[in-house]
C-alpha cells in the first residue's frame, strides 16, 4: 500500500537502533502510531510481541490483520455457503474465500455511486477515484464481508484479515498519485486493471497480541508498555483526509461527505500532532504520562517541532539520546509540480530511558 513517509526503507536502522539501546530480547515492542503497520510487522517477525495503536479506524483494520491475527484461518463458519471448504486442505482456505468473493457478481454500492465516474456522472463533479467495474466489485466484496460478520458466519480474526485484504487490493487500483486528496484526471495504467481480491498475508507466531483504535494520549494513561516506539505525522496534513477513501471502505457507514473530492466529515479523527500550535503541547503530555522503560520516536527534518523541542521535553524524563539517518524523500507528484527543497530528508530516531 502507497504510504507517506513509509519505514520500510528504514527497518534495519530502527531495529538495530532500537535492540542496541534494549539489551533484552523478549520485550514487549509497543507501536502506538502504528498507521503504516510496516513496523509492528518487522518487530513481530522479528519474535516479539506487539501491542500497536492508530486512531484511524482503516489503519487499526490493517493492524487487526497484520499484528493481532497469527494462526492460520478455518473459516468454519462458511462451509455451508462455500462447500468445498469442507474438504480442502486448510492452508489453502484462506485463498478458498477469497477465490469465492473474486468471483461475486458486481453490485453499485456507496463506493460505485460517489466514486467512479458512472456513478457520478449526473452529479456536481464527476469522480474518478476507481473504474466503474473496480467500484462496483469493491461495493459487492464489501457488502458480503458484513453480512457474513453480521450473520456469524466469520470470526472477528477471519473479517479483519478479509476487509485488510480487500483495502490492499483496491488500493493497488486507485486512480491517485498517491493519497486520496485528490484523483486523476484520467485513469493511469495500473487504475485500469481489474481489481484481483489478493491475502494479505500475516506473520505466524505464538504471541497473542494487541490493538487498540484510541488516540495516543488517552490510551497511555490506560496501559503500561516495555518498548515504545512513536511515529507521529510530521505535518499539518491530517491523515483522515489523505486516506479518507479507505476510511469510508474500512467502515462502509455511509458517512456524510463533502467537497469535490467528497471526503468524510470526521472531525473527532483530526490529530492534534497534525497541528503547528498543539504538537508540542500534545507531545509532552504524552513523555510526561507515558508508563515505559523505553520510549524511542521517529521524526524527520521536516518537522512541525524541532530539535531542540524534542530534546527538552524527552531529555525531562531521564537518559536522552538520538540517532540519524539520511534517507530520500517520499515526492506523491513530478518534482517541476511541486517545489521540492532537497532530495533527502535526514531521521531522526531520538530516544529516552525513562528512570
Amino acid at each position: 500500500m502507497n504510504y507517506i513517509w513509509s519505514k520500510k526503507s528504514l527497518l534495519d536502522f530502527l531495529y538495530n537502533s532500537i535492540t542496541s539501546v534494549v539489551k533484552r530480547k523478549d520485550f514487549v515492542f509497543s507501536d502506538l502510531f502504528a498507521w503504516t503497520w510496516i513496523v509492528g510487522r518487522y518487530f513481530k517477525e522479528k519474535w516479539h510481541k506487539i501491542i500497536a495503536n492508530d486512531l484511524q479506524y482503516y489503519s487499526f483494520v490493517l493492524n487487526k490483520n497484520y499484528i493481532e491475527n497469527h494462526k492460520i484461518l478455518p473459516f468454519y463458519g462458511l462451509e455451508k455457503e462455500i462447500p468445498w471448504l469442507f474438504t480442502a486442505d486448510w492452508h489453502h482456505t484462506q485463498q478458498i474465500v477469497l477465490d469465492y468473493l473474486n468471483n461475486l457478481p458486481q453490485k453499485e454500492g456507496f463506493i460505485y455511486k460517489n466514486y467512479a465516474p458512472g456513478g457520478t456522472k449526473w452529479k456536481e463533479f464527476e469522480r474518478m477515484y476507481f473504474t466503474d467495474e473496480n467500484a462496483k466489485k469493491c461495493d459487492v466484496i464489501r457488502i458480503k464481508i458484513e453480512k457474513w460478520k453480521k450473520d456469524n458466519k466469520i470470526t472477528e480474526n477471519e473479517y479483519y484479515f478479509l476487509l485488510a485484504s480487500l483495502l490492499e487490493s483496491i488500493d493497488k487500483v486507485a486512480n491517485t498519485a498517491s493519497v486520496y486528496g485528490a484523483f486523476l484526471k484520467n485513469f493511469k495504467k495500473s487504475a485500469k486493471v481489474l481489481m484481483v481480491l489478493q491475502s494479505a498475508e500475516f506473520y505466524l507466531n505464538n504471541y497473542e497480541h494487541q490493538v487498540f483504535n484510541e488516540d495516543v494520549n488517552k490510551l497511555i494513561l490506560e496501559i503500561s508498555h516495555n518498548v515504545v516506539y512513536l511515529d507521529p505525522p510530521y505535518n499539518h496534513r491530517q491523515y483522515n483526509w489523505n486516506y479518507h477513501l479507505l476510511e469510508t471502505i474500512a467502515k462502509y457507514d455511509n458517512p456524510k461527505i463533502k467537497w469535490k473530492t467528497w471526503m468524510r466529515v470526521d472531525p473527532e479523527k483530526k490529530s492534534m500532532f497534525c497541528s503547528r500550535t498543539e504538537v508540542k503541547k500534545s507531545f509532552k503530555f504524552l513523555i510526561d504520562n507515558i508508563k515505559a522503560k523505553y520510549v524511542f520516536l521517529s521524526y524527520n527534518d521536516e518537522w512541525l517541532m524541532n530539535l531542540d523541542d524534542i530534546k527538552e521535553i524527552m531529555s525531562s524524563r531521564w537518559e536522552y539520546w538520538v540517532f540519524t539517518k539520511e534517507y530520500r524523500r517520499f515526492k506523491a507528484d513530478k518534482t517541476e509540480n511541486r517545489n521540492h527543497k532537497k532530495d533527502s530528508v535526514i531521521e531522526y530516531l531520538h530516544y529516552v530511558k525513562i528512570n
